[in-house]
């Protein structure tokens, strides 16, 4: 029996037994290998197995958790809330009104019906005419070049990064632009990495240039170019996660870092934020020499994306449908921001309110004696950027809100503001 199977067994029986419970964390990879005595790679790839199997949920920026064999993983642990329940989100959640539940069900049915191929594992990097429409649909998005061979899917943005972190070996040092992705600093952690922030003489760096702080700033070009330069002099790796950079509205496209230098470039692009966070498909490409160590221990490796939304996905992606849900969300989530930076100005006293570069952020500046825990005690979770001479600056994205909820919304951040 190969490791990986018999630490996927011990988890399994345990949480089966109930001696782990629903909504428990799993201690993390690098830990796990030292508990059972195997490899980083061995745990990585049963717990891989056991989130495919439904026995973990990977969160964001958190690890992994126990779920409920009985379909009920929903009930993972969340903190304590004393204040009301968050009726507000202004975080840039999803709006699931928006999306065609139907269509999504006619190819997740769809691929439902290819019994054949659903009686097989996914290859370890995924449905290869996923691959392909992604290939496609970037090179005509983000002008990328990169053939279905260089693609590898995964569930989410962490399990690319878990597959990079075992690629990356001769390297021991990566960079993040600040302490906020905290899964992707955890991930490096757990492999052994050297962690910093900002540091420029890292052997890797993380950016997220079309979205490189919660405030919605985009990396400028000559910024882009410097970069490239410098990790080419130092050779350094860079992983460029281009979460957002379908909603820049507000200022011109600007050319992917993989365009402008893909030799020592990791791409990273996500669909949740185009769909729902609960289609859990991300994708990255891979250089030439990493996809020659990938390619020499593939079979090291298991896919922990669905494989029935795999297939779903590219047919959706294929026939046209995530240019169309593109340009949909861009033109509804634009109307609500711009509304709601009305609302705000009209009825806050001395707001000044500017939008952000991706049009998705709000950042609300005014007058302001009280305590920052009265936002969530009045039911709104937002981003405080700073609270200075008793004015506070707020980040607020209104995506996940109802439309004709906003004006209510607006209100309730007066309220708790104090006006």
């Amino acid at each position: 029996m190969k490791k990986y199977i018999e630490v996927y067994e011990k988890i399994r029986n345990m949480i089966i037994s109930g001696e782990i419970k629903s909504g428990d964390k799993i201690p993390s990879i690098r830990r796990a290998s030292e508990y059972f005595g195997v490899s980083i790679t061995t745990v990585q790839n049963a717990y891989f197995e056991l989130c495919a199997d439904g026995y973990l949920i990977a969160v964001d920026k958190s690890g992994y958790y126990a779920s409920d064999i009985m379909n009920k993983a929903e009930d993972i642990a969340e903190p304590e809330n004393t204040g009301k329940p968050i009726k507000y989100d202004l975080t840039g959640t999803a709006d699931e009104s928006s999306f065609d539940f139907t269509l999504w069900q006619r190819y997740i049915k769809s691929a439902l019906r290819q019994t054949q191929r659903m009686g097989t594992y996914s290859e370890p990097e995924g449905e290869y005419d996923l691959r392909s429409a992604i290939s496609d649909y970037i090179k005509q998005k983000r002008n990328i070049i990169a053939s279905p061979q260089r693609i590898i899917i995964g569930a989410g943005v962490g399990a690319l990064m878990q597959v990079l972190a075992s690629l990356l070996k001769e390297r021991h040092t990566v960079s993040f632009p600040d302490g906020s992705f905290e899964q992707g600093i955890g991930i490096f952690s757990d492999y052994g990495y050297k962690v910093h922030t900002r540091f420029k003489d890292a052997e890797i760096i993380y950016v997220s240039p079309s979205h490189m702080t919660k405030w919605g700033d985009v990396m400028p070009i000559k910024r882009r170019l410097e970069l490239i330069e410098y990790s080419k002099k130092n050779d350094s790796l860079v992983i460029e996660d281009d979460y957002e950079s379908e909603f820049l509205y507000n200022s011109k496209p600007t050319p992917s870092l993989y365009t402008l230098g893909k030799n020592n470039i990791v791409y990273i692009g996500s669909f949740s934020a185009m769909l729902l966070p609960g289609i859990r498909i991300s994708f990255m490409i891979l250089n030439d020499e990493l996809l020659t160590i990938y390619n020499s221990k593939r079979k090291l490796y298991s896919q922990t994306a669905s494989k029935t939304e795999q297939i779903a996905l590219g047919a959706y992606i294929r026939d046209g449908h995530l240019a169309y849900r593109t340009r949909k969300i861009r033109r509804l989530y634009t109307a609500k921001t711009r509304q709601l930076a009305e609302y705000l100005s009209k009825e806050i006293k001395g707001a000044e309110t500017d939008i952000g570069e991706n049009a998705l952020q709000i950042i609300l500046s005014c007058e302001f004696h009280g305590s920052p825990e009265v936002f969530e005690k009045n039911g709104i979770r937002l981003y405080i950027k700073e609270i200075k001479n008793n004015r506070i600056t707020l980040v607020i994205s209104p995506t996940g809100v109802e439309q004709k909820e906003l004006y209510n919304c607006a209100l309730t951040i007066k309220k708790s503001i104090g006006q």
